[in-house]
């Protein structure tokens, strides 16, 4: 991965006895708060891939660094401390040092891959020629410093409500729902095929290849809306922002906008088809400049820095699918969704026509400075976003699309009572998409020729599932019964160990994309135009794309967007989630913007 390779660029110098020319990160333009938000990705990489726990690292070592550059700053007031100190940039840099170092250090002790991680830190302070066993917080040297404040960070937060010295876990919870088994046809026992299932899998492994203990799901963070946040108002109901319940099967104000919801997931499902020969454009031309909480844009006339219209980007509809549900999915050896906006955020600053202006006026700033307000305020906004998602998660427990899809196709089909198969809570027709399996169509040369066996059942028109062999083949997409529905994901993973409502990822990608357009002053990508290539053959859940596929959008909230819309075609969110996540995390960027600016300017209260 990129970020990877970042990194090891970041701590290639090295240093020895009175050479202080060789010491610092190895390009000039790096800062060195960059060089502890690479090694917190890196340790995030590793790790276990919960975005709740990440999420709110990012941000303590964020508020670490901050504290420190503040402390050198006549405006500026921290976070944790709030305190002055005096020196040149080398003590500021060395205080910040102390404090994310020894912040990094504590939380991932225990982690996956610690030992690795924690070579990894340690690299980071010889690169810089700090001594990692100057432990003191006594006096007044930038390294007492940064310990200090990394000390009251780890004291302050202990009781935050994250359940830290529980290992994070809320042990109170208990599913409604009895596990469904994946590689069974149906969605077994469902109590309430409203609520959250937990999946049984043969084997079970993490995002990132990590193989976990148990077979069976347990839900990741149901307590998180109770944890301390940055800017949004705390809640005592563990529910932070309410976007009101989602769409329930059987209630009669909401029920349709259920069954739309899960027909939308088969349809995404049925264009995963690098066969199919259907190409679209997916240019900024064509597609973005949705309203919040839709999907209704139609791209830009033109590039508004530019002046020039966008030019189309033709590619296949079934790789680019693949490629958005994968790129977006964050695994595997994922940073999680927080810290793939940092990865982003971090290739946007380094854009050789971006200019370091705090909210685009002004003169602008150096890249340390620029780092430092950067990464609190960004993550900031997402250690909220996870609080208020996973609040909204906690509180509405609601079902996953693989749980819906089985429970209603096993029931039958709801359209007309008058056709074989019908049951009130049975999946919705479609021609060409949800069908029933009937006598006529698997006769010889029919498309449900090879579900002769299961005439009067159910059949989608979706992804087939993992091929034996990712790296050469395809799933494809077929005529598959409905009670046998898989999404386009790992078949070690399948769907996250959480509940479906708000989307974390629409969440995340909103609060940032917020936190990015009010910092850099503009909603647009450096030139009006951000890309990234997804080189062919290098999808990790199937073989492809036949060729490379080029990302665009034009601005922060248009590769938000997509983040949202990529779990639809991966099949781990309905589209409620989605739409409803992108509000959520529109309200925590625009806080954290706004709680983020005082402590700049020294105004806060806090």
């Amino acid at each position: 991965m990129l970020a990877a390779v970042v990194a090891f660029a970041l701590f290639a110098s090295s240093c020895s006895a009175g050479a202080e020319s060789e010491c610092g990160t190895a390009d000039p333009d790096i800062s060195v708060a960059r060089v502890w938000n690479e090694a917190t990705l890196d340790a995030i990489r590793r790790d276990f891939p919960a975005p709740t726990v990440h999420s709110r690292n990012l941000f303590h070592v964020s508020a670490a660094m901050w504290d420190a550059w503040a402390a050198f700053d006549d405006t500026a007031v921290g976070y944790f401390v709030d305190t002055e100190a005096e020196g040149d940039q080398k003590a500021r840099e060395e205080a910040m040092s102390y404090a994310a170092y020894r912040v990094l250090s504590n939380r991932y002790q225990y982690a996956y891959g610690a030992s690795d991680s924690r070579a990894d830190f340690d690299a980071a302070m010889e690169s810089l020629c700090f001594d990692t066993r100057v432990t003191t917080t006594e006096g007044d040297s930038p390294a007492a410093l940064g310990n200090t404040i990394a000390e009251a960070v780890l004291t302050s937060t202990r009781d935050d409500g994250s359940q830290e010295l529980e290992g994070y876990n809320d042990y109170d919870y208990v599913p409604v729902n009895e596990p469904l088994v994946v590689e069974a046809p149906g969605a077994g026992n469902v109590a309430d095929p409203n609520r959250w299932q937990p999946l049984a899998l043969d084997l079970a492994v993490s995002q990132n290849g990590i193989p976990l203990p148990e077979n069976i799901q347990t839900f990741v963070g149901p307590h998180w809306g109770n944890v301390a946040p940055f800017a949004i108002e705390a809640s005592a109901t563990g529910l932070p922002i309410d976007p009101g319940p989602p769409p329930y099967l059987g209630d009669p104000e909401s029920d349709e906008a259920y069954r739309d919801g899960v027909v939308e997931v088969i349809r995404h499902s049925s264009l995963l088809d690098p066969d199919s020969g259907v190409t679209i454009d997916v240019g900024p031309g064509a597609i973005g400049n949705n309203p919040l909480g839709t999907n209704e844009g139609a791209g830009y006339d033109v590039n508004p820095i530019t002046g020039l219209t966008y030019q189309p980007n033709v590619v296949s509809q079934g790789d680019f699918a693949r490629v958005v549900a994968e790129f977006w999915a964050d695994g595997p050896q994922s940073e999680t969704p927080p810290g793939h906006w940092n990865t982003l955020a971090n290739e946007i600053t380094d854009h050789e026509a971006f200019e370091y202006r705090i909210g685009g006026t002004g003169e602008a700033v150096d890249r340390l400075e620029w780092d430092v307000k950067m990464y609190l305020a960004l993550n900031g906004a997402l250690h909220d976003a996870a609080i208020a998602a996973w609040g909204t998660k906690g509180y509405y427990d609601y079902v996953r699309p693989i749980t819906a899809i089985r429970y209603m196709g096993g029931l039958g089909q709801s359209t007309d009572p008058d056709l074989r198969s019908y049951h009130p809570d049975g999946l919705p027709l479609e021609p060409g998409l949800i069908e029933v399996i009937t006598e006529l169509s698997t006769a010889s040369g029919e498309r449900h020729q090879h579900l002769s066996d299961h005439v009067g059942e159910i059949a989608v028109l979706a992804w087939a599932g993992n091929p034996a062999d990712a790296e050469t083949q395809i799933g494809g997409v077929d005529w598959i019964r409905a009670v046998e529905w898989v999404p386009y994901q790992q078949a070690t993973f399948v769907t996250p160990a959480f509940a479906g409502y708000v989307s974390g990822h629409s969440a995340f990608s909103r609060a940032a994309a917020e936190v990015l357009t009010s910092m850099t002053g503009s909603p647009f990508f450096p030139g009006g135009l951000g890309e990234w290539t997804i080189a062919a053959e290098s999808l990790e859940f199937e073989a492809g794309p036949a060729a490379d596929i080029l990302l665009q959008w034009a601005t922060y909230r248009d590769a938000a967007d997509q983040a949202g819309q990529s779990r639809l075609y991966g099949g781990i969110h309905v589209p409620a989630d989605d739409l409803a996540g992108r509000k959520i995390g529109a309200e925590c960027g625009a806080a954290a913007w706004t709680v983020a600016q005082t402590y700049f300017a020294g105004t806060a209260t806090s």
